[in-house]
């Protein structure tokens, strides 16, 4: 069962009974009218499911009035958290014909639709899409939100700091965060962290499952299904690759790129040859380097690189490639270290993006393949090392030698079978072996 406390106590109008008595007491249920009312169900869930994001986004606009850029995936919750956050937000969005006349006729068009006497909050969703969109943001922000206390949320669903460069810079108007999908730390307590590290806590078997074989995407995660999964891959794909793709560049080998992303997808956590990939899609190198960069804009999948005290030297070794949705790989050990590497990434882009240092993810290799799945760094410096493991086996002598070598305050290797147990194992100074359940747990 979800937490309780994952959701909230507003009613609302009618919610299908086989879904939501799965996932809120009974008793918390009395005052609603129980209508099955078909994919709507979907939309209200989504209502009720606390996000971190949420917390976030009242934090930000709670110290400041610099606008809030919200970037991630398409479907994973991004404008959901941004209606949330204001029950009389203006929304425009690119995608919808009559907003987009707003937006192009410019900044005091939007300002006269919105009435600038309500000192509102304004959701701008998808306006990346706009070829001016940072002039017409930055008009719109200096002229009107600055004087009447706006509040401003910007969504995307393309990186939009690959929209940054050149043209008039966005700098001190907005802090950006990265939205990413359901984890183990969010399900369990979705506030905003007081601190990096959380004590460790249990989620129930059901919710682990879920996010093992259906990925932290809110809609399969909630749907729970196997048929409703494949639909709901299916037309993601096709949203990427017959849609937002020509949103962010003007590929035309569509086909060469779903290739490209199939193979991705088949060598997660494999280091990566572009010659190789260059060979099996006959293409050149370069192309393949430009259709990852697309990939990676799309929240496609995302690059680890290996360690190296020297960053340019680093750049030039052979990376590694993982996928924004770990559901999407077939083999299951592969899988298992790919939903590690998501959670891995969400917590560096969380730490960072929330001003608590600088984070990044990195995995090890020595040239003689000794080799450590992942380490993370803390403001240059390495703070922890995971490895990871399905099932329990003998701690791996990498551990310990790596730990020696970098300095890192922890080492620990995570097993994805093992059962939940309540130990802080940030505490240990020395190499030693976690569950997954309880590691994940004290993330984010």
């Amino acid at each position: 069962m979800i937490n309780q406390q994952q959701f909230t106590r507003n009613p609302i109008p009618t919610i299908p009974r086989p879904f939501v008595e799965k996932y809120r007491p009974f008793h918390e249920l009395k005052r609603f009218s129980l209508v099955y009312t078909g994919t709507v169900y979907y939309t209200l869930i989504m209502e009720l499911l606390n996000r971190t994001y949420t917390s976030i986004l009242r934090n930000h606009f709670n110290e400041g009035l610099e606008m809030a850029f919200i970037a991630g995936p398409r479907q994973v919750g991004k404008t959901t958290v941004a209606r949330r956050f204001s029950s009389n937000a203006v929304y425009l969005n690119w995608d919808n014909e009559e907003h987009r006349r707003l937006i192009i006729d410019g900044p005091g068009s939007v300002a006269d639709h919105i009435g600038l006497q309500k000192s509102p909050v304004v959701i701008f969703d998808e306006i990346h899409k706009y070829p001016h969109w940072k002039i017409f943001i930055k008009g719109f922000y200096d002229t009107f939100a600055l004087h009447t206390n706006m509040r401003i949320i910007v969504t995307g669903s393309a990186r939009l700091d690959i929209y940054r460069k050149g043209g008039d810079s966005l700098m001190g108007r907005y802090f950006l965060y990265r939205m990413h999908p359901l984890t183990v730390a969010e399900l369990i307590a979705p506030a905003t962290p007081e601190k990096v590290v959380k004590n460790p806590s249990q989620l129930p078997d059901d919710q682990w499952n879920h996010l093992l074989q259906f990925g932290g995407f809110p809609q399969p995660f909630l749907r729970g299904t196997q048929r409703f999964y494949n639909k709901w891959k299916r037309s993601r794909l096709a949203q990427i690759f017959h849609e937002d793709i020509f949103d962010v560049s003007r590929v035309q080998e569509i086909r060469m790129v779903e290739i490209l992303a199939e193979l991705i997808a088949q060598q997660s956590g494999q280091l990566t040859s572009y010659a190789s990939l260059a060979r099996k899609i006959r293409a050149s190198e370069d192309s393949i380097r430009r259709w990852i960069g697309i990939l990676e804009s799309l929240y496609y999948c995302f690059t680890v690189r290996p360690w190296h005290t020297n960053i340019a030297r680093s750049l030039r070794k052979e990376p590694k490639y993982f996928l924004w949705d770990w559901s999407m790989v077939s083999d299951q050990g592969a899988k298992n270290e790919n939903m590690i590497a998501s959670h891995l990434l969400k917590a560096v882009h969380y730490w960072t993006d929330m001003g608590l240092g600088n984070f990044d993810l990195f995995f090890l290799r020595t040239k003689d393949k000794r080799e450590i799945d992942f380490l993370i760094s803390r403001d240059a410096t390495p703070w922890f090392l995971v490895e990871v493991k399905t099932t329990n086996s003998r701690l791996s002598k990498n551990l310990a030698y790596f730990q020696q070598a970098t300095g890192a305050k922890n080492a620990f290797q995570v097993t994805i079978n093992e059962p939940f147990s309540e130990a802080d194992c940030f505490s240990v100074p020395y190499p030693i072996k976690v569950p997954a359940r309880t590691f994940l747990s004290q993330l984010v």
